[in-house]
């Protein structure tokens, strides 16, 4: 059987049948397998007149120091490192303990000991995407593509929604931080592209837009995501913080968005666009191909969505801001310009994600995108 030793008396049982039967029936009646049959026909010495295995050819160099010296560190500590303990032992005699001698024993002696007496470890259960059950949202640093428009470099980031189970994807060029408009903006424009609503919504926390925040405005994000969500019928739901495996379908597919389109820029020849409209048609073109190698899968998810509502929901921020006398105001630390006849006037506005990072407009404008968005430079301080 495996994991047994072959003993003298089933090899003189498998001795004797081998005179009368073949290989495979002597082994079976000889109770073991016929690579071992193979191996007896080869050598038909019995086990017990073979030479013993060969054991250690040289002293154990860590004998002396592994369990008085050495252990109570592991079993203190067991994140502490192999050359971290060679070093301990080198302060006290050097030539005692060479990098070329002791090394790599040290480093195995401490490999063994972890997978028998270290910490537990986490265990991560693969799970097995269901159709409509869960779209990911994440944003993605892309100043890697080296983009420019006019000539001039382009800072960006790339709003990035996908379906867990059809790879179905959404992409948006996002020039502002990573806020809640922008992902209210994208999602809801990613959810009526799709046409159709997943049960359930995941973040990776939105670590970015709650920074900077007071608990109190932080609250308030978590209850206007959760209410978007619920206008839509979706589980708002976040992975735990540093759980990166968590939000492991959206950020593989980050990855491979950005590699297809650097390949794309490639293929283009020039990574420099007319205006920045130019280069969102070329991120929307190439999600577009993209989506259309998972067409099969995305029928089997579109007949698990539920319908969109009967409208879009609010994706923009109101923020009551006071003009100063230096003729703007700011919002999240960042300075807006205003008519002087504001000045000292408190004003009820509209933060959205924007053409050009975050952008205010008037209430009685409502959210038309040609509207106007005076973006200043916070005013030099005399000094």
């Amino acid at each position: 059987m495996p994991g047994k030793p072959v003993t003298d008396q089933q090899v003189r049982v498998y001795m004797t049948d081998r005179l009368q039967h073949s290989q495979r029936v002597a082994a079976a009646r000889a109770g073991f397998s016929e690579r071992t049959a193979r191996r007896i026909d080869a050598d038909p010495r019995l086990p017990s007149q073979r030479p013993a295995p060969r054991g250690r050819t040289v002293p154990d160099p860590l004998e002396a120091v592994w369990e008085p010296v050495l252990l109570p560190i592991l079993a203190r500590d067991p994140a502490v490192q192999a050359v971290t303990l060679l070093r301990h032992l080198q302060t006290s005699d050097p030539e005692a303990f060479p990098d070329d001698r002791v090394r790599r024993t040290l480093e195995r002696r401490v490999r063994d000991w972890r997978a028998l007496n270290g910490p537990e470890r986490d265990v991560i259960f693969r799970q097995t995407p269901e159709p409509g059950r869960m779209a990911l949202s994440d944003f993605t640093d892309a100043n890697e593509l080296c983009v420019t428009i006019a000539g001039q470099p382009l800072e960006q980031r790339l709003y990035h929604f996908v379906l867990a189970y059809s790879g179905w994807e959404h992409a948006a060029v996002v020039l502002g931080g990573e806020s809640f408009p922008a992902l209210a903006e994208n999602l809801q424009n990613a959810l009526w592209t799709l046409g159709g609503v997943p049960g359930e919504h995941r973040t990776d926390s939105l670590s970015a837009a709650y920074r900077n925040l007071d608990a109190e405005a932080a609250a308030d994000v978590t209850k206007r995501y959760d209410a978007f969500c619920a206008h839509y019928g979706m589980l708002a739901s976040r992975n735990n913080p540093g759980e990166a495996h968590e939000n492991g379908s959206v950020e593989a597919h980050n990855n491979h968005l950005k590699v297809a389109l650097d390949q794309a820029l490639i293929l283009r020849g020039s990574r420099d666009f007319a205006d920045l409209a130019s280069w969102r048609r070329f991120v929307d073109e190439l999600v577009a191909r993209r989506n259309r190698r998972r067409e099969s899968a995305v029928r089997i998810e579109m007949a698990a969505l539920r319908p969109l509502p009967a409208r879009r929901t609010t994706d923009f921020t109101e923020v009551v801001a006071r003009v100063t006398k230096t003729g703007g105001f700011l919002v999240h630390q960042v300075f807006y310009s205003a008519p002087s006849q504001l000045i000292g006037k408190r004003s009820n506005r509209r933060f959205a994600s924007g053409e050009t990072g975050p952008c205010l407009r008037r209430p009685d404008r409502g959210l038309s995108r040609s509207d106007p968005c005076r973006h200043a430079p916070p005013p030099s301080r005399p000094r």
